[in-house]
């Protein structure tokens, strides 16, 4: 299963969900991978605990290499597996990113590499759940994971831009599963930092359900302890395995995974 976290908006938490999920899986024993293609980094650093300084032992030199003249030749010394880097916990690896993948964009755009990615993962064996995170902005990274992958999970922020920004998104995504990935599902729509004493939250909540988006029914509320858990380079369920925003993240991710 190839899961791809996005939201054109920043600072909706796609990261920290992406890692959480990913996470919570290779804690319950499933072989579980994290794409990370946001040149920030921040699920690479999350997981971690830095950013990777060699461009060439990240995602960066897949594509780089989709634009030689003989990609995947005999002489190449690389396979996309030996890209992939053991995180400190048991099931979980990532396939990092790097500054290096902006100025690597125009070039993939011109020369049409954008279904690279998943005839790559096709091929990719020993992952049972990949979570694929993604810069704030339709581009051509997040259109190639948004073509890799299976299922689309939209982080959501309870405040109007993100409500205008949501409407925007859906249809985006109508467009690239109409023209370019016809089995990609939205699997739902997360709401996150949501306040549940605070009115307007839950009022917006109501009425985008009544409109019949795809809301999730587990929410996602603030904590500092998210914040700890960056500082740490420790998912929650290692960082604060009891905690309670721990437990709405084990929530989420049931909700997601029922059959376990």
């Amino acid at each position: 299963m190839r899961r791809v976290i996005f939201n054109q908006k920043g600072g909706v938490g796609k990261s920290t969900i992406t890692c959480n999920l990913a996470a919570i899986s290779a804690a319950e024993g499933v072989k579980t991978l994290v794409i990370d293609l946001d040149v920030q980094g921040n699920s690479t650093q999350y997981l971690l605990g830095g950013k990777v300084a060699d461009a060439d032992a990240t995602i960066a030199l897949f594509f780089k290499d989709t634009l030689s003249l003989n990609p995947f030749a005999k002489n190449q010394t690389y396979t996309l597996d030996s890209l992939i880097q053991e995180t400190p916990f048991p099931n979980l690896s990532i396939l990092p990113s790097h500054a290096e993948l902006e100025p690597l964009q125009s070039r993939l755009e011109a020369r049409h590499k954008i279904y690279k990615l998943r005839e790559a993962l096709d091929v990719l064996k020993g992952y049972d759940r990949i979570y694929i995170d993604t810069p704030p902005v339709l581009n051509f990274f997040s259109r190639s994971a948004l073509i890799a992958a299976q299922r689309c999970l939209i982080p959501f922020d309870c405040d109007a831009f993100s409500r205008e920004a949501l409407y925007s998104l859906l249809e985006a995504l109508a467009e690239v599963k109409a023209d370019h990935n016809q089995g990609l599902s939205i699997e739902g729509v997360v709401v996150n930092q949501f306040q549940s004493r605070a009115r307007l939250p839950q009022q917006l909540v109501d009425e985008l359900l009544k409109e019949g988006h795809p809301l999730l029914k587990t929410h996602i509320s603030p904590s500092v302890k998210v914040r700890e858990s960056h500082s740490l380079s420790k998912p929650l369920i290692h960082s604060e395995p009891k905690h309670r925003i721990t437990e709405e993240f084990r929530a989420l991710h049931k909700e997601l995974h029922p059959e376990g």
